[in-house]
C-alpha cells in the first residue's frame, strides 16, 4: 500500500509578488523604449527569451528533483531530525545540511519546500536556507576563496556559524507565537 500524497499548501500562479515584479518589468520596458528605442528593446527582450528557454529545463529538473526528494525521504525520519519537536539539534543539522548541500536557488529552493512538505519545520527550513546562503562551501570554493583569499573566507565563516542557527530558532520561536495566525494564512 502506498503512502498519502504529500499535502503541500495551495499556491496561486498569479499573486501579488507577480503582479509587482510583472509591473516592474513593464515599466522598465516602457522606459527602456522611449529612451532607447525599439532596437535596443527587442535586443533586451531577445536576450531575455533566451535565457529564458535555457534556464527553463534546469528550473523544471529542479523542481522535479524536489518532487522525487520529497517522496524518498522518509517522513519519519524527516520529522524526527528537523521537525518541530528536533530541538536545537534540529536546527543545528538542518545548518550542516546547508553547508554541504551543492547548488544554486534553482535546487536549493525546492529542496527546501520538499523538506517542509514531508515534515520538517519552519524553523529548520531557514536554517538550512540561510546556512546555504551563508555558509555553503561552494560559494566559499569558487568565488570567495579566489578573490579574497583563505584568511577572508575563514574569518567571514567563523563569524556566520551562528547566524543560521539564531535564524532557525527565531523562527520557531516566531511560529509558535504567532502559530494561530501562521495556520490561520496556510
Amino acid at each position: 500500500m502506498s503512502e498519502a500524497p504529500i499535502q503541500r499548501r495551495p499556491r496561486k500562479s498569479f499573486d501579488w509578488s507577480t503582479a509587482f515584479i510583472a509591473v516592474v518589468v513593464f515599466g522598465a520596458a516602457i522606459v527602456v523604449y522611449w529612451r532607447d528605442g525599439e532596437a535596443r528593446f527587442l535586443e533586451i527582450l531577445s536576450h531575455d527569451v533566451t535565457l529564458f528557454i535555457d534556464i527553463l529545463p534546469k528550473v523544471l529538473a529542479a523542481c522535479l528533483i524536489a518532487s522525487f526528494v520529497a517522496v524518498l525521504m522518509p517522513r519519519d525520519v524527516v520529522v524526527r531530525w528537523v521537525g518541530a519537536e528536533s530541538g536545537f539539534l534540529g536546527i543545528v543539522i538542518a545548518s550542516l545540511a546547508g553547508v554541504i548541500c551543492p547548488g544554486g536557488p534553482i535546487t536549493i529552493f525546492p529542496i527546501a519546500s520538499a523538506f517542509i512538505a514531508v515534515g520538517a519545520d519552519v524553523g529548520a527550513t531557514i536554517a538550512f536556507v540561510t546556512s546555504w546562503t551563508l555558509l555553503g562551501y561552494g560559494r566559499a570554493l569558487v568565488w570567495e576563496l579566489p578573490f579574497f583569499g583563505p584568511d577572508f573566507v575563514i574569518w567571514r565563516s567563523l563569524v556566520a556559524i551562528p547566524l543560521p542557527i539564531l535564524a532557525g530558532l527565531l523562527a520557531r520561536w516566531l511560529v509558535r507565537a504567532l502559530g494561530k495566525r501562521w495556520d490561520a494564512g496556510r
